[in-house]
Formats: C-alpha cells, sequence, structure tokens
C-alpha cells in the first residue's frame, strides 16, 4: 500500500523519469535536471547569499549533495521540493563560513561577470537591451539590499511564483511569517521603483545559456570523479 502511494506520487512529478535515470548515472537525465532546476535554485540561493559567486557554489554543492544522495529520495515530495530544501541548506551553511576580503580588482571582476551573465534572450534593440539592462540592475540593487530573511521570501514570490504556504514549508516557517516579511520586503523597496519596474521581477537573477550548461558540465565532472 505504501508502495503504491509513492508510485502513484512520483507519477505527478514531472520529473520522476529523469530522477530514474539519474540514478542510473545517465548524464543526460542529469544535465537536463540541472538545465530544469538551475533558475529556482540560483535565486533561492542568491536569497540567501549576497554574491552570485557564492550563489552559484551553493548550487553547485546541492547538486553534487542530491545527486549523491538520490538513493535517499523517497517520493515523499516533488524532487524540486526535496532539491530546494538541499540548496537552502547548502546556502544557509556557506553564509555561516568565513569570508575572505577580496581586493578592489577582485570585487570589479566579479561584478563584470555578473553584467555578463545578466542578459536577456531573444533579439532586440540595443537602445531597448541597455534600457532593459539597467532596469534590471537597479531592481537587483534594490533587491540585493534587502537583508536575507526579507529577500529570500520575496523572490520565491515575485519571481518564483511561489504561493505563501508553499514558501512557508520550505522555509520552516508560519504562513503569517512570510506575509509580514514579504510586506517588509515591499515596504523597504522604494515605491517609484516598484511602480516603474512592475511585472519585472520574473527577469531578475537568471541562471540560463552558457553558464546553465556549464554547471551540468561541472556537476557530471564532479560526479565522474567520485566513482560513481
Amino acid at each position: 500500500m505504501i508502495r503504491a502511494e509513492r508510485l502513484s506520487r512520483a507519477a505527478d512529478d514531472p520529473d520522476w523519469q529523469l530522477v530514474a535515470a539519474a540514478r542510473a548515472r545517465d548524464e543526460a537525465a542529469i544535465r537536463e535536471l540541472v538545465r530544469r532546476m538551475n533558475p529556482r535554485l540560483f535565486r533561492i540561493a542568491r536569497g540567501i547569499l549576497p554574491t552570485d559567486a557564492e550563489a552559484e557554489e551553493a548550487v553547485q554543492e546541492a547538486y553534487l549533495a542530491a545527486f549523491t544522495r538520490l538513493d535517499s529520495f523517497r517520493g515523499e515530495a516533488r524532487f524540486s521540493t526535496w532539491i530546494t530544501r538541499i540548496t537552502i541548506n547548502a546556502a544557509r551553511m556557506q553564509v555561516r563560513r568565513p569570508r575572505p576580503e577580496k581586493d578592489q580588482e577582485t570585487v570589479t571582476d566579479d561584478l563584470a561577470s555578473s553584467a555578463d551573465v545578466l542578459a536577456f534572450p531573444g533579439v532586440e534593440t540595443a537602445e531597448a537591451g541597455t534600457g532593459r539592462h539597467e532596469v534590471r540592475a537597479l531592481l537587483e540593487e534594490a533587491l540585493a539590499r534587502l537583508p536575507p530573511d526579507l529577500r529570500l521570501p520575496f523572490l520565491l514570490h515575485e519571481a518564483e511564483g511561489q504561493p505563501i504556504l508553499a514558501i512557508a514549508r520550505d522555509l520552516g516557517l508560519n504562513p503569517i511569517t512570510v506575509r509580514t516579511r514579504l510586506f517588509r520586503a515591499r515596504r523597504r523597496l522604494r515605491a517609484a521603483l516598484e511602480a516603474r519596474l512592475r511585472g519585472g521581477f520574473e527577469t531578475v537573477f537568471p541562471f540560463d545559456g552558457a553558464r546553465c550548461a556549464r554547471m551540468a558540465d561541472r556537476v557530471v565532472a564532479a560526479l565522474r570523479g567520485r566513482g560513481r
């Protein structure tokens, strides 16, 4: 009976066939799962951590932890929910690690790298592309100034479209607390900026294209190095 219930729940998970293949170390399945999960997991990690580089490192650690422990995934929840919780834990552990101080040159390089990554997909005029980039940069700067306990629920709700109950479950919070933090996050974002950028939250902290492919390459290479 329990096995039948688990099979039923697995069938409701859009990733369950890929997860089954990934258990057998099917590299194509692993790459596809990484591609599907990257945008959500990166935004979650970025909601906790102060830089893109640290968030990317946490996401990679979460993938390695998940793919080397797939046998412990029993299907009680969707794979996306399971790996989301692993990512939250990986990011929170990284917050507690001591950070070496960066010199000015390194900080400048990080900012330049981040700017290269934040390109919109599709074809557009140079003027439109510049305008969209500037708008997103302003929004990301405002969001980055929020404390993590406000930034993460805000990104999950506005960028990922998660309902309050799901956020409360994933973060181990009371739904009322989530509502309060969302209210405080919105209040702390400048009203003029919010009005200008309304509807643009789904574009922040993207993780796709070449960067997404590189993450898949690193995860697969690391798994190979662990001898399967």
